[in-house]
């Protein structure tokens, strides 16, 4: 037979929200790109196969909230490294560089690194250099500079980025979202906005959103969440969602809690987009990385294709990438596979609550533009990247706890 394929993969479970997929099919490429997605696809048509039986197939995530700004920043991880083992293949840094950081992003994070990476340029020309801080001096509030950023790299700018909490602005209350907000209509683009723990007030913060934004940490626990003391979503929170802000989750060290989660769900109101907030604290725990955290969601109640929609698909349409999250022919061959490992698991969020889950996602392949991402060491994190004491000593990610 004439080999049609670079290569099929076969007997697996596909899940592509996209196109509604979500049942056992074969997944054919052809130079680079998805080629056809069928019941069967003969494999004496393939240079390749790769048996995927009893796993799951998806496109390749993305990750809508990541600090891959390794060596420049507080936060950054190396991203290729952590994609092979994660099957995320389009990451989103979201504010790791301001005006006067990102040709560096662009020069030596974009350009270096096999996954595809684009960003949300943070409203502060210092970006996060440091942990925190950078709204807290008006001067760095340059609106002139980073329009001028966006311009010269709209094809990797997708938005803008502000963390609105009480540690990064100091002081200066809700000023420096007025001036994101200022920044996104001036170039067109939406705006994220992180919160956490006040002041501004989570009131503040919601006046200033308009649909197409993106809201990240949704689930916090702390005094902005997006619950009343009655554990129902705030009535603003509603309406903006209904209106097209998008709730993102941007678990991290800070910002994920199992009582806002499970809340927020118990009260018809889930997230739009599941993200890591990954950075070098995140890595080591307890979110880890975006599996984990799409675990943590399944131990929740949320459906495994509904998951899968919000590191695929929703992600994708919130910024405006497009041709990825998806296995529609033609598309670029991004591509994961995991395992679903059944048993008696262990999840946490930021304050070390616990919540039992029977199961974990497992990556067995990446692949971007059709070529395996092969595994590679990860860096160990900077000296300075220790997590709060209370998350210490956490079990890693397919470690087996005994109970």
């Amino acid at each position: 037979m004439t080999v049609n394929f670079d290569i099929v993969i076969t007997g697996g479970r596909v899940i592509d929200p996209a196109n509604d997929v979500a049942g056992r099919a074969d997944v054919a490429i052809r130079d680079g790109r998805i080629a056809q997605v069928a019941g069967s696809i003969p494999t004496a048509a393939a240079t390749r196969v790769i048996d995927a039986t009893g796993q799951i197939v998806t496109p390749g995530l993305i990750d809508l909230h990541t600090h891959i700004y390794w060596g420049a920043t507080f936060w950054g991880i190396e991203a290729d490294p952590v994609a092979a083992r994660t099957g995320v293949t389009t990451w989103l840094d979201v504010g790791s560089a301001g005006g006067y950081s990102f040709p560096g992003f662009r020069e030596y994070i974009v350009d270096q690194t096999k996954a595809r990476v684009f960003a949300l340029l943070n409203l502060s020309s210092i970006g996060l250099i440091a942990p925190s801080w950078e709204l807290a001096n008006p001067d760095y509030w340059d609106v002139d500079l980073a329009a001028e950023v966006v311009e010269r790299n709209r094809d990797i700018i997708l938005g803008i980025k502000a963390r609105i909490d009480g540690n990064t602005t100091r002081g200066q209350g809700i000023e420096p979202l007025r001036r994101a907000r200022l920044l996104a209509d001036r170039v067109g683009l939406p705006l994220m906005t992180h919160i956490g723990s006040g002041p501004p007030t989570i009131e503040e913060v919601l006046e200033q959103l308009r649909p197409g934004d993106i809201l990240t940490h949704c689930c916090t626990g702390h005094d902005m969440r997006l619950i009343d003391d009655d554990h129902h979503v705030l009535a603003d929170v509603r309406r903006l969602h209904e209106a097209g802000v998008i709730l993102d989750v941007g678990h991290g060290t800070g910002s994920f809690s199992f009582e806002t989660a499970e809340a927020m769900l118990a009260d018809g109101l889930k997230p739009d987009v599941i993200s890591s907030d990954i950075h070098q604290m995140a890595a080591q725990g307890p979110a880890f990385d975006l599996p984990t955290t799409m675990a943590k969601f399944l131990s929740l109640g949320m459906d495994l294709e509904e998951i899968i929609a919000c590191t695929t698909i929703n992600p994708a349409k919130a910024v405006g990438m497009e041709g990825v999250g998806t296995l529609t022919p033609g598309t670029v061959a991004d591509v994961a596979i995991f395992q679903l490992d059944q048993g008696n698991h262990f999840f946490y969020d930021i304050f070390m609550n616990e919540r039992p889950g029977e199961v974990k996602l497992v990556n067995t392949l990446t692949m971007i533009d059709g070529e395996v991402l092969e595994r590679a060491p990860e860096r160990e994190p900077h000296f300075w990247a220790r997590v709060p004491e209370i998350q210490q000593h956490l079990p890693a990610p397919g470690e087996k706890v005994n109970r």
